[in-house]
């Protein structure tokens, strides 16, 4: 855990020393447990993420970008009727809880002013974000509803009173001395870290463990010494936020985490650190819920035409037989005399060959020696024929594995747009069928969107993340001499360059971005083909996002997450 009553402690500090006198502009709600408020503090605009999702429940400032629904839930809707264009007054956090509050004043519809708060409890699973009118301290909504049924110790619904949860008799961490902590701790029972957080208020594991193992041999003396300087720390300001990984797992935290022998990459704010430890996650976890049928789909498809490949390989095998039938044939036809009825088999000299060597032949005991001859020779012409049928059919057998491997690539790096083009491409493919349109916010989604970077000397790098936006950037949105990159022969984005002669540098980064959005994303030394645009072409009648080019060169990189960040952040 993180996020702790600590961490909380920092973070509000940080939103609060930035967004305090600001103004709130617009409020947006981009998923079902997640607000993003534009704030106009001290000349610049901020974004402030309040998040109540189950896992990744948090408040920060974020630089990152949101799809805005075209129609925007109940509790989006109630917020903007209350507290936008409001001025935040106060930020600060409930005791040493992970519980934010934000104040407000505001303007009613009769202009007579308001006061809200806006509370943010970070609780995981039970994580929620609540309007409450502050002078009644009346429960106006909820982004979750939470009814005594559910909690029998307070009913988050509109018209109820706001109740705090039940409070923890713990120590506040800044408001003790060694003695404290001592007589706070058996050390004979072990397990100094649990016992941390068992007494002391804001304290996470994460913490804990760290102090333990700063202290070196924890006792009497070191423990506290440590204890009182992390805390001292945190009360001046002395912070510095990290994200500390090793081989098995990575965590976030306001200092580098020791106990975690790994390496730890800081940042100047914690809003930063938060930014990037959950870059992708949050979204990955939404598509994954909105893309599960996709994903069955897919694999199913894929499957399917795996073993469908299979099958038609072991025909072809078969087929290729039509030579031994045909011998078979014409020497039943020049043996007829040795014939006896009701023979299974026949062996006879196969003068085809120069030793004279002889060879058996299978017989049908009800069938004339001439039936016998002409049904082999009927085997021999209906494998000749199939054979280019067979192998017309395992080409299109694998053009369908390689169509939904690409697929199923591109949901590995999709965003929810991405998804509703996937769908739309699929049902315009005929392979599922439409969903009811009733007021999809995806309907009509009109030109794709692509993914947009800058190279480090400011040329723009676009990026296709799916087949239509590979289809849309390649053959109508850039320049017939400005470069083209793919992954070699494995599936992935289509990349372009907007720029006639970029260098070696810029063609190095675009390359590292192809090779970050391709099935290939986590190996080193990924071939990356590029070329003019001139010289990709797209066949007739080909898949979506297929093409075909040629004179092109090839570079070898390595898929960088840190670079993709950096591009993007350009």
């Amino acid at each position: 855990m993180s996020f702790d009553g600590l961490f909380t402690k920092i973070m509000t500090n940080e939103i609060s020393s930035t967004l305090i006198s600001g103004r709130i502009n617009k409020i947006y709600q981009p998923y079902k447990n997640e607000i993003i408020m534009l704030v106009r503090a001290n000349g610049k605009n901020h974004k402030l993420l309040l998040s109540a999702h189950p896992s990744y429940a948090r408040v920060q400032i974020t630089n990152e970008s949101y799809d805005n629904p075209n129609e925007p839930p109940m509790f989006c809707m109630l917020l903007r009727k209350h507290i936008e264009g409001a001025i935040i007054e106060n930020i600060y956090q409930i005791g040493l809880d992970r519980m934010i509050c934000i104040e407000v004043k505001g303007r009613n519809e009769l202009g007579d002013i308001t006061y809200k708060k806006l509370m943010v409890e970070i609780m995981g699973r039970h994580s929620n974000i609540i309007l409450i009118d502050k002078e009644k301290n009346t429960i106006l909504d909820s982004i979750k509803h939470v009814s005594y049924a559910v909690n029998s110790y307070r009913a988050i619904l509109p018209g109820q009173a706001y109740v705090l949860p039940p409070q923890q008799e713990k120590l506040n961490p800044f408001q003790i001395e060694d003695s404290d902590i001592l007589k706070k701790l058996d050390f004979n029972a072990g397990k100094l870290d649990k016992q941390l957080v068992e007494q002391f208020a804001g304290l996470s594991p994460l913490l804990a463990r760290e102090i333990v193992f700063r202290s070196g041999i924890a006792n009497r003396i070191t423990l506290p010494k440590t204890f009182i300087e992390i805390m001292k720390h945190i009360a001046e300001g002395e912070i510095q936020p990290a994200i500390t990984t090793n081989h098995s797992k990575e965590a976030f935290y306001y200092l580098p985490l020791a106990h975690m022998k790994g390496e730890s990459k800081t940042f100047d704010y914690l809003s930063n650190v938060l930014d990037r430890f959950y870059f992708g996650k949050a979204e990955r976890d939404r598509v994954k819920q909105q893309a599960s049928d996709l994903e069955r789909f897919i694999q199913n498809e894929k499957d399917k035409n795996e073993k469908k490949i299979e099958k038609l390989f072991q025909t072809l095998e078969d087929a290729k037989k039509a030579e031994e039938y045909q011998l078979f044939g014409e020497l039943l036809t020049a043996n007829m005399y040795a014939f006896q009825k009701g023979m299974k088999e026949i062996e006879v000299i196969n003068y085809y060959e120069e030793d004279g060597a002889s060879v058996v032949i299978p017989l049908d005991p009800l069938k004339s020696p001439s039936d016998n001859a002409q049904r082999y020779f009927s085997k021999y012409q209906k494998a000749k024929n199939s054979i280019d049928k067979v192998k017309e059919q395992i080409r299109l057998a694998e053009e369908e594995f390689s169509y939904f491997d690409s697929l199923q690539q591109q949901l590995m790096a999709a965003s929810i747009r991405d998804i509703a083009e996937i769908r739309e491409e699929l049902v315009e493919e005929g392979y599922i069928r439409e969903r009811q349109k009733k007021k999809n916010k995806h309907s009509n989604l009109g030109k794709p969107q692509l993914e947009s970077y800058q190279a480090s000397d400011g040329t723009e790098i676009l990026v296709g993340k799916n087949n239509k936006q590979n289809d849309y950037l390649t053959s109508k949105h850039a320049g017939r001499d400005e470069i083209w990159l793919h992954t070699k022969d494995i599936p992935g984005s289509h990349v372009v360059i907007r720029s006639k002669t970029p260098d070696e540098q810029t063609i190095k980064e675009a390359a590292i971005l192809a090779a970050y959005f391709s099935k290939a994303r986590l190996s080193g030394s990924v071939p990356v083909d590029y070329t003019k645009v001139r010289y990709v072409k797209k066949p007739n009648g080909a898949k979506p996002g297929f093409v075909i080019y040629d004179n092109q060169q090839t570079i070898y990189v390595t898929p960088d997450e840190e670079k993709i960040l950096a591009l993007k952040a350009k």
